[in-house]
């Protein structure tokens, strides 16, 4: 693993899980109330930080885990891009 990569893996260790879980429910659901492309924006930002956390834990993570997370990332994108449309 890279260096920067284990300073992130240090860092994501040390954050509440309830933190991240409210920050992101509100992250989405700013985004899907929001109107057109600022919503849409908000999610492929959102989209963005979750590929991060998936390239990060895809060594550790089971198969099946690795398949519902790339699913989810794909619906995610795919809403945010027709939200823009």
């Amino acid at each position: 693993m890279q260096r920067t990569q284990r300073v992130l893996v240090t860092r994501l260790a040390r954050v509440s899980p309830t933190t991240v879980f409210l920050v992101a429910l509100t992250l989405v659901l700013v985004a899907f109330f929001a109107p057109g492309i600022v919503g849409g924006l908000l999610l492929l930002a959102l989209a963005g930080l979750l590929g991060v956390l998936l390239v990060t834990s895809w060594p550790v993570q089971t198969p099946g885990t690795r398949t519902i997370r790339l699913v989810l990332l794909t619906l995610l994108i795919a809403f945010a891009l027709m939200k823009i449309a």
